[in-house]
């Protein structure tokens, strides 16, 4: 149970529509004294405005109803990834990852292990208990040789279920964390020690020097069927042979200050920041571009993605290229979608493109709605469009299929479309080098480019025959 006096914490808990003073947690649990720590250490360093907590699924999924600071709740496992944007996007923020055991070390460990090896700006705090204690008791990763559960109720089986994962020790083969300690609070003495690892961490990212991990040993009465004394004892005698608590890395002192970003991102927006008191915001306005190719298998729609970002990254835009297709070789499903920038890329996804290209039937009665008002669709003549046309979109029809079958090469119709988007300047690149890009994505077989540059050129004399030209809005 948290007390009024509790720092950083809300004056009351309005769980479930009812205010309380008590917490969800079981009688012993540790996850309520870690809040209580966790709540001390950045009310006492003066963070509690620059906090952002990105709670988990487990135990402590209801943390934000606790701790008065700002709360994200991530899908299963995903709390480092949900941490690594808002560190990304808010420099100045207290971005903390609290999970537990089977969140982090199970379904959560891959995401936990990319942002220790990329040194994320980050504090983890991983509270072992060593079992699945909010969905009844079933054995985690870290779970003890022959520790009993509902799902191992014999014991945990080295021959059957692997020995349990040590993830201080795994976190430390990597480079770039900055500070890695296991500590307990199974009494009062290892709770003060928890107190300084838990604000040594919150220091780390208040000096931005990093990413760090605090391990916390931690008792669960209800999972291992003990009175709240007993699960502590089982934590020093038993947890702790296996967890060994100490420091098993200390650079704070050698890790350098983060620089700052140099730009802000267009979704710093999204967490409420308009930067009119941020003179970082002066800088150069960001340009960033939706595109999405749609069509089937074979008609080359990934390709002529690949070849407009390989464009783009020649211009020194940062760019992203994301396929989609079904299970099939050819005639399934096939999209990508590509985003050019002025800046750092938040997403590589595109739910509504600025320019779509559309070279099926099924592609425009799935895609052609999404098109942002403003923006342009280079629809294949093939395609019959709908009666009702959406609002404020610029829909441009070519026979790209038949110019590349009158031109000898059938299977360029991708490369017809490029030509006329070349002659739409729909692309905001250079028509030089669209094409150096085409020429550079036939490097194998260089004996195709004539017969393509051919097309491409029919193309851009199609759409500039029939007035079909126009940089995109």
């Amino acid at each position: 149970m948290a007390t009024l006096e509790t720092k950083g914490m809300f004056p009351v808990f309005t769980r479930s529509g009812n205010e309380t003073r008590a917490t969800h947690y079981c009688a012993g649990c540790g996850h309520g004294i870690v809040h209580k720590l966790l709540s001390e250490a950045y009310t006492e360093l003066g963070l509690q405005d620059r906090t952002v907590i990105v709670n988990p699924i487990g135990c402590a999924v209801f943390g934000y109803y606790y701790w008065d600071v700002g709360g994200v709740s991530a899908g299963h496992g995903q709390a480092p990834s949900m941490a690594t944007a808002i560190s990304r996007l808010r420099d100045k923020a207290i971005t903390i990852s609290y999970q537990g055991d089977g969140d982090l070390a199970a379904i959560g460990l891959g995401h936990t292990l990319q942002a220790a090896a990329r040194g994320e700006h980050m504090a983890v705090f991983f509270v072992n208990n060593s079992i699945y204690g909010m969905t009844g008791g079933q054995m985690a990763p870290t779970t003890l040789i022959g520790q009993k559960t509902t799902t191992s109720p014999l014991g945990r089986n080295p021959a059957t279920d692997g020995m349990p994962l040590h993830l201080a020790e795994l976190i430390n083969q990597l480079d770039l964390p900055v500070y890695i300690e296991r500590v307990s609070v199974a009494d009062t003495r290892r709770i003060m020690q928890a107190k300084r690892a838990i604000r040594k961490a919150l220091e780390v990212q208040r000096d931005r020097k990093g990413y760090t991990f605090v391990e916390i040993l931690s008792p669960c009465p209800t999972s291992v069927g003990k009175p709240p004394l007993e699960a502590a004892k089982f934590v020093i005698e038993q947890l702790e042979k296996e967890y060994p608590l100490g420091c098993l890395r200390d650079k704070i002192t050698e890790a350098p200050v983060r620089p700052e970003p140099k730009q802000w991102v267009k979704l710093a927006e999204f967490f409420g920041d308009d930067g009119s008191e941020d003179p970082k915001h002066e800088a150069a306005e960001v340009k960033e571009r939706h595109f999405k190719f749609t069509g089937f298998g074979g008609q080359g729609i990934l390709s002529l993605g690949l070849v407009v970002a390989d464009a783009a990254r020649a211009m020194g835009l940062e760019t992203t290229w994301l396929p989609s297709y079904g299970p099939e070789q050819r005639g399934g499903d096939a999209a990508c979608t590509v985003v050019t920038s002025t800046h750092t890329i938040g997403a590589p996804a595109v739910d509504h493109p600025e320019l779509l290209v559309v070279m099926n039937q099924a592609a425009c009665n799935k895609h052609l709605e999404t098109v942002r008002r403003g923006g342009l669709a280079l629809v294949d003549a093939t395609v019959e469009l709908p009666e009702k046309l959406p609002e404020g979109v610029r829909i441009v029809q070519i026979p790209a299929i038949d110019l590349a079958t009158a031109n000898g090469v059938p299977k360029a119709a991708n490369v017809a479309i490029l030509g006329g988007l070349i002659a739409l300047e729909a692309l905001g690149i250079p028509e030089h080098t669209l094409i150096e890009a085409l020429e550079r994505s036939f490097a194998k077989k260089p004996s195709l480019i004539p017969a393509n540059r051919k097309v491409l050129q029919a193309a851009m004399d199609y759409c500039r025959h029939h007035g079909l030209t126009g940089e995109l809005p």
